[in-house]
């Protein structure tokens, strides 16, 4: 199961780069150019970046530039897609200038060997005309030849259909996974369906959660970031635990991890009526966790319906993300 992103074909599964650069200490070089030929030996070529990924000397495009210089023949074979046009307090900046400094910022980093397929703005800048000076200026560098495509990100159905009207959206990354579905019940993966548009998902292991490593607050470092996301916080990381012990007994009946289960979930949804492909971006920096990310899990119809059934009655413990980056996603 494949599809195409602007003439190039991808692979079910993508490759979320965050986790190479956002960490710190970030892995070292040869770490991270060993995470991404695992990635693309597994098929994972549609690679998931952001300018902001890290510092300003240390991101996904610093990254991607180290490794395309070292194997450029690795070029034709990756798709990426960058997040940028957030400032330093990870607000978004829409504006036509803002967006073009980030987008010859992401060009200069990003350096001569390959080419970004798509660019987004980060999240909708809603102090600015969305379509007219963020779009509208993305566009401008899509048409110089400078960059493929337009994707979205964070942004509603009705945004979503409305800019499809005046530009060619290639792709629309939002938050999907079994702790967040209101994509799939708020109208936003119907639009993507009904004007067939990929959907990149990203976190779709929860924020790890269903990955199955986690069984205590004690096995996060004291700096790990996931501490100021509500959903790890005191009593609700342990009742969110309990979505996860029901994916993990499925997983044990079907012989794979918890999260095999959640990603192919993911692809499962592709297949019902009226949805988009989507196709779910997992990242790591281990080549084994990359491997089994990628693994391909049949899912059935009793499987699904087992799925559906928890997910009806599950209520995830906490938002997503804390309350000052929750304002800028559109609902």
């Amino acid at each position: 199961m494949s599809t195409t992103i602007l003439g190039k074909p991808v692979g079910p599964i993508g490759f979320g780069l965050m986790g190479l650069t956002a960490r710190r200490p970030p892995p070292s070089d040869e770490e991270c150019f060993a995470a991404i030929k695992a990635a693309l030996a597994a098929g994972c070529n549609y690679f998931n970046g952001g300018e902001f990924y890290g510092t300003p000397e240390s991101n996904s495009l610093t990254l991607l530039n180290k490794y395309l210089q070292k194997y450029p023949e690795d070029a034709e074979k990756i798709v990426v897609n960058i997040k940028g046009s957030l400032g330093p307090d990870r607000r978004p900046t829409g504006s036509k200038e803002a967006v073009t400094k980030s987008i010859e910022n992401v060009l200069r980093l990003f350096g001569p060997v390959g080419k970004i397929a798509q660019y987004e703005a980060g999240r909708k800048d809603v102090t600015v005309d969305y379509e007219k000076d963020t779009l509208a200026t993305i566009e401008g560098y899509v048409k110089a030849g400078k960059i493929g495509g337009i994707a979205l990100s964070e942004v509603n159905a009705e945004t979503i259909r409305s800019a499809a009207k005046s530009f060619n959206i290639t792709a629309v990354e939002l938050e999907v996974s079994m702790f967040s579905i209101g994509p799939l019940t708020n109208g936003t993966l119907q639009a993507c369906g009904d004007l067939n548009i990929p959907v990149l998902a990203y976190s779709p292991l929860g924020r790890g959660l269903l990955g199955g490593q986690l069984k205590s607050l004690d096995d996060l470092a004291k700096d790990d970031p996931k501490r100021i996301m509500p959903r790890y916080q005191g009593e609700n990381f342990y009742k969110n635990l309990e979505l996860v012990s029901k994916v993990e007994a499925l997983a044990e009946k079907k012989g794979c991890t918890s999260g095999q289960i959640a990603i192919n979930w993911l692809l499962s949804l592709s297949k019902r009526p009226g949805m988009p492909t989507i196709i779910p971006i997992p990242g790591s920096s281990k080549p084994d966790r990359i491997r089994e990310n990628a693994t391909l899990v049949e899912l059935t119809e009793g499987d699904l319906a087992e799925i559906d059934d928890i997910l009806k009655t599950f209520v995830p413990a906490g938002e997503r993300y804390p309350e000052l980056f929750l304002q800028d996603i559109e609902k």
